[in-house]
C-alpha cells in the first residue's frame, strides 16, 4: 500500500492553472495542501519520490518488514490539525507505549520511565530517593513550560510588514502584533518571576547544567539528556541545548501530555492520514512529479513550476514543503532573490550528525540486566525509547567530541525503538522490526566517506556491537537492515546536510529567526512562493504546524 500512487495522468496536472502547488508531499506539505483546499482552492501536491510522507514515511525495504524510515514516533502532531482534518477518522491510529523509556546499565542496573508515576518513583529510587522526589516537580514545571510555548507554535510570528504597504495592512499588522505581545506577556504574568527566570535559565543554558541542578543521579541525566541533542550536533554541554528538554513532555497522545506513540502502519500512517483528508477536500497529489525550478513572471512574482521531465504546471501561489537552501537557492533562479536574502539562507546550519540504521530481526533482544526468563514475548523493556551507550552525560559529550573531530562516535549514542512490540501489521509473526537513531556521524568523515559500503558496514557493526555488550547476541538476530547516514538523508528525502529539522533548532534559528530575520511569517520576497516545511516556525518534527500556519497565512493573503 505504501507504493500506491495518488496521481492520475500528467494531462490532469496541465490542463488548468492551479490556485495553489505544493512542493513536496512530506506532512507539512500534504497538511497544507489539506487546508488550502479546505478553504476552496485547487490544489496540487508534487511530490518528487514514488511514495507520499517525506520524512515521515513507511517504505518495505525488506520483503515483510514495513520501516519508518526517518521519523519513528508521533506525539508533536498539533490536536488542532487532528481535530481539524478528522485524522481519526482518515485511518491514524496511535499506540500509546507504556513504559516510554528503558536504559539499561553494563553494571546490572536499569531505569525505566513512563506515564505512571509510581513506577518512576520506584525506579529512579534504585539510583537517588532525592531525585525521585525531585522528578515529579522537574516534569511539572516543563510541562509549565510548554503551555507557555503552545501560544506560540499554532499561529504565524508578529513578522514586521515587507514591502510597500497600504494603511489598512500597516494597521491590521500594528494590531495583530500588539495582541499577540499582549497575550504573551498575559501567559508570563501568569507563570510568575520564578518560573520565568527558570524558564530563560532553561532557554539559554546548556542541558547539563539543567539536569545538574535538578538531579543527582547519572543514568537519570543521561537518559533525560539525549531529549536535549536529539537530531542535533549539539553536545549537553553546548549553551542553549536545554530548550529542547521541552520535547520530553511536548508530546502528546489523546490528549495525554509527555505521552509519544508509535503509529499502526508506521508513520507513514501520519501521511496517508493527512492525504486521505487532503484529498476528500479536494486536493489532487501527484509522485514522481520533481520540480526542477520555480518559474517568475519579470523576476517579481511566481507563475508555475517546471517538472524535471519538462511539464510545465501554472500557478500564482507555491507553498514549498524543500528545505530552505533546497527553494531558494536551487529550485528559484539566480538573480531573482534580493542577495541579502540568499546570503542569509545560504549561511544557515543544515549540519547533522544523525544516521538512522533500520532492522529486521527474528527475535527481541534480551537484556542482560533484566534478567527475563521470558525469551518470547515482549517486556517492559521493549516497548519504549531504549537508550545504548550513554550511562552519563559526558559519555554523549565524548560521543559528540569524536564527530567534532570529524569520526564518528567511538561509541555512538543510539536511541532504540521496537514498534512491532506494539504493531503488529510492520513485521511478520514472531520478527521484529527495531529502529536505530545514532549520534554522531559527521557528513563528512575525516577517516572515511559513507559512499564506501565497507565503511559504512564497518560503522553499523559498531552500533551492533555496542547493542551486543547490554543484549548479548543482538548482532545474530540480524536479519536484513537499511542505513541512512546524512549525506543519504539528503539524497533520498531531501534534507539540506541530512539536518532532520530543515535546518538547525539553535536559539538563533528559532520563531522570528527561522527561516531568516525578516521572513518567519512563511512569505518570501518572491511574491506569491511560501515556504510550509520545517525549515519555517516552529520548526522540525513531525508537527505539521508550518504547513497549517502556510496555508492560513495563504487564505488570509488571497481575501
Amino acid at each position: 500500500m505504501w507504493r500506491r500512487s495518488f496521481s492520475a495522468t500528467p494531462g490532469q496536472l496541465t490542463k488548468k492553472k492551479w490556485d495553489a502547488l505544493v512542493i513536496g508531499g512530506g506532512h507539512n506539505g500534504l497538511v497544507a495542501a489539506a487546508y488550502l483546499a479546505r478553504g476552496g482552492l485547487s490544489v496540487a501536491v508534487l511530490e518528487r519520490r514514488h511514495v507520499i510522507g517525506g520524512a515521515a514515511v513507511t517504505e518495505e525495504i525488506v520483503p515483510g518488514f514495513k520501516f519508518s524510515r526517518c521519523s519513528y514516533v508521533q506525539g508533536l502532531i498539533r490536536p488542532c490539525i487532528i481535530s481539524d482534518l478528522e485524522l481519526g477518522r482518515h485511518g491514524l491510529k496511535l499506540l500509546k507505549r507504556s513504559p516510554a523509556s528503558f536504559t539499561p546499565c553494563l553494571d546490572g542496573r536499569y531505569l525505566l520511565l513512563g506515564p505512571d508515576q509510581a513506577l518512576n518513583h520506584s525506579e529512579i529510587s534504585k539510583f537517588s530517593r532525592s531525585d525521585a522526589e525531585a522528578y515529579p516537580r522537574y516534569e511539572k514545571q516543563l510541562e509549565r513550560f510548554g503551555r507557555f510555548m503552545d501560544t506560540l507554535l499554532d499561529a504565524a510570528p508578529p513578522e514586521s510588514l515587507q514591502g510597500d504597504s497600504s494603511f489598512n495592512d500597516k494597521l491590521s499588522n500594528k494590531l495583530h502584533k500588539s495582541a499577540f505581545w499582549a497575550r504573551c506577556l498575559r501567559q508570563a504574568a501568569s507563570l510568575g518571576q520564578k518560573d520565568m527566570v527558570d524558564f530563560m535559565d532553561l532557554l539559554l543554558a546548556p542541558a547539563s547544567k539543567v539536569l545538574n541542578n535538578w538531579f543527582e543521579s547519572d543514568v537519570l541525566k543521561a537518559t533525560l539528556a539525549t531529549d536535549a541533542v536529539i537530531g542535533s550536533t549539539a553536545s549537553v554541554h553546548t549553551p542553549g541545548s536545554g530548550y529542547v528538554l521541552l520535547h520530553h513532555v511536548m508530546g502528546e497522545s489523546d490528549g495525554e501530555h509527555g505521552i509519544w506513540s508509535y503509529v499502526e502502519g508506521g508513520m507513514g500512517s501520519v501521511s496517508m492520514a493527512i492525504a486521505n483528508a487532503a484529498k476528500e477536500a479536494g486536493a489532487q497529489i501527484f509522485t514522481n512529479a520533481e520540480v526542477s525550478e520555480v518559474l517568475t513572471e519579470d523576476s517579481s512574482s511566481v507563475k508555475g513550476v517546471l517538472l524535471a521531465d519538462g511539464t510545465r504546471v501554472e500557478s500564482s501561489v507555491i507553498l514549498s514543503n524543500a528545505t530552505p537552501y533546497r527553494t531558494f537557492v536551487e529550485l528559484v533562479p539566480s538573480n531573482v532573490l534580493p542577495e541579502k536574502f540568499v546570503s542569509a539562507i545560504k549561511n544557515s546550519d543544515y549540519s547533522s550528525a544523525t544516521t538512522k540504521i533500520n532492522m529486521a530481526v527474528d527475535k527481541l533482544p534480551q537484556f542482560q540486566c533484566c534478567n527475563n526468563t521470558n525469551h518470547s514475548g515482549p517486556g517492559p523493556e521493549h516497548f519504549g525509547t531504549i537508550h545504548i551507550g550513554a550511562e552519563t552525560m559526558d559519555e554523549v559529550h565524548t560521543a559528540c567530541h569524536d564527530a567534532e573531530n570529524g569520526l564518528p562516535s567511538r561509541r555512538p549514542v543510539i536511541e532504540m525503538t521496537i514498534p512491532s512490540t506494539l504493531d503488529n501489521t510492520i513485521s511478520p509473526p514472531g520478527k521484529h522490526v527495531i529502529n536505530l537513531f545514532i549520534q554522531y556521524t559527521p557528513y563528512k568523515p575525516s577517516d572515511g566517506t559513507w559512499e564506501d559500503p565497507v565503511y559504512r558496514e564497518a560503522f553499523a557493526q559498531r552500533c551492533f556491537k555496542l547493542i551486543d555488550e547490554y543484549a548479548p547476541g543482538f548482532s545474530s538476530s540480524v536479519i536484513s537492515y537499511d542505513m541512512l547516514t546524512p549525506p543519504d538523508l539528503e539524497r533520498e528525502i531531501g534534507l539540506t546536510g541530512g539536518n532532520i529539522f530543515h535546518g538547525a533548532m539553535g536559539l538563533e534559528s528559532l520563531f522570528l529567526m527561522r527561516p531568516v530575520k525578516g521572513w518567519s511569517n512563511y512569505k518570501s520576497p518572491l511574491k506569491g512562493l511560501y515556504l510550509c516545511g520545517s525549515g519555517a516556525h516552529p520548526g522540525g518534527g513531525v508537527m505539521g504546524a508550518p504547513g497549517r500556519n502556510a496555508a492560513l497565512v495563504v487564505l488570509q493573503d488571497l481575501k
